[in-house]
């Protein structure tokens, strides 16, 4: 692992030391890499929604076939599962 150095006011040490001991983080390194993956998540939510709205509005036709239902279903899932394991890492 890489390590990163940063400098906070004390107003923010006392906030963080504060979150470590209420929801049980073992450390401020642990405390940090759950607010980036957090982070990371929620961009890559924010990019598949701006996807999925451009996908909405382009304007072309979506067969809604049970075939279309059955291969959105399987590709969300698929979508899913590499999601969960993401956020297991």
């Amino acid at each position: 692992m890489t390590t990163v150095t940063i400098s906070v006011p004390e107003s923010l040490k006392t906030f963080i030391e504060e979150q470590i001991a209420a929801k049980g983080y073992g450390n401020v390194s642990e405390y940090f890499r759950t607010l980036l993956r957090q982070a990371q998540a929620k961009e890559e939510d924010e990019k598949l929604e701006a996807l999925l709205i451009e996908g909405l509005t382009s304007g072309k036709d979506i067969p809604l076939s049970k075939e279309f239902w059955s291969e959105l279903k399987a590709e969300a899932g698929a979508l899913a599962r590499k999601h969960k394991a993401r956020k297991k890492s």
